[in-house]
């Protein structure tokens, strides 16, 4: 039987969370570009309706279901939205997520609930009503945006950090359960910071108005690591050097490297006055409803990254062995 939308077998159709900006958004574009039927996820009608207008206008069969992950319910009528649409899902990417920032105590508890739901539930949400269908189709690729988040901790997004080490556990697990299925796929990828709108939208409680450092990676280029677990699936992939490299230099000097960043965001909040705001945890993202994001400076070259990454391996090493040579005398 065809299903409306179903154009032909060779067709790929694929769902994306969390695609009214930044890198889902980022994903959606691409994958338009390579002629996919896309079923785009998010709650904002109004910004699903413009990503839904640039991505068919780039040659996909683009349609959307306003969804909120952290819904079991939404989430398995999407899944089914899906399937009498398209018939079948071949690539799932669970991207969907939000962050808050501040002190712990400081940020209301139902702040720190709903970035539970939506970035920890919501993965899960949306691996437990799409296997089912990879299993039944007999094959099926599920892509995690993780975020380096699931590696190290983020010192004043401490909940933020629980969801994405949980995320990374889960879907571990999974990995493992469903190694008997040859063409069902888990891969999970960690991105660092982004340029794109995820600090605009986030929740603050710290006083701080967060833009994007420097350093952060290109979400389409995130994108495009995206794509290519698609055509070759990985179990963990870390998208750029700069994230492998962070991951890196965590291993080597863990307590080192996060107490530097606390004692970095520690500093800056005592100069922030910025007034407290819930961002996107509670409602849809305002605008914009873009990729980019704004930057807070000029944005370093991809060899400038690698020699900072390099500088700050041999800076907090040598930070660490004059500390051990002091404890020792």
């Amino acid at each position: 039987m065809k299903h409306r939308g179903q154009t032909s077998l060779t067709t790929k159709i694929a769902v994306i969370t969390g695609a009214s900006s930044g890198v889902g958004l980022a994903t959606a574009e691409l994958f338009a570009k390579k002629r996919y039927n896309i079923i785009l996820a998010a709650r904002g009608v109004e910004a699903l309706e413009k990503a839904v207008s640039k991505c068919n206008a780039l040659g996909s069969h683009t349609v959307y279901k306003s969804t909120d992950m952290s819904s079991a319910e939404e989430v398995k009528e999407l899944v089914e939205y899906c399937l009498s649409q398209f018939g079948r899902i071949d690539v799932w990417v669970n991207n969907a997520g939000v962050m808050a920032s501040g002190k712990f105590e400081d940020i209301p508890m139902e702040i720190h609930e709903q970035v539970i739901k939506t970035n920890l539930m919501g993965y899960m949400h949306g691996a437990y009503y799409v296997l089912p269908v990879f299993k039944q189709q007999n094959q099926g690729i599920l892509i995690n945006n993780v975020s380096i988040g699931g590696y190290l901790p983020a010192p004043f997004s401490a909940v933020y950090s629980a969801t994405k080490s949980g995320i990374k556990g889960v879907m571990s697990g999974l990995q493992s359960e469903l190694s008997i299925y040859p063409e069902i796929h888990i891969c999970n990828i960690y991105p660092q910071i982004q340029r794109s709108t995820g600090n605009m939208h986030s929740a603050k409680y710290s006083g701080l108005d967060f833009k994007i450092p420097p350093f952060a990676a290109d979400p389409m280029e995130t994108a495009k690591v995206i794509y290519k677990l698609t055509l070759k699936p990985k179990k963990d992939t870390f998208p750029d050097v700069s994230s492998y490299m962070i991951k890196l230099i965590h291993g080597i000097f863990p307590h080192t490297f996060t107490n530097l960043i606390t004692a970095v965001m520690r500093g800056m909040m005592k100069q922030a006055k910025g007034k407290d705001d819930e961002g996107n945890i509670l409602k849809p993202s305002k605008e914009p409803h873009q990729v980019y994001g704004e930057t807070s400076t000029v944005l370093l070259s991809d060899s400038t990254k690698r020699l900072v990454s390099i500088g700050l391996i041999i800076g907090i090493g040598l930070y660490t062995a004059t500390r051990i040579r002091k404890n020792i005398n």
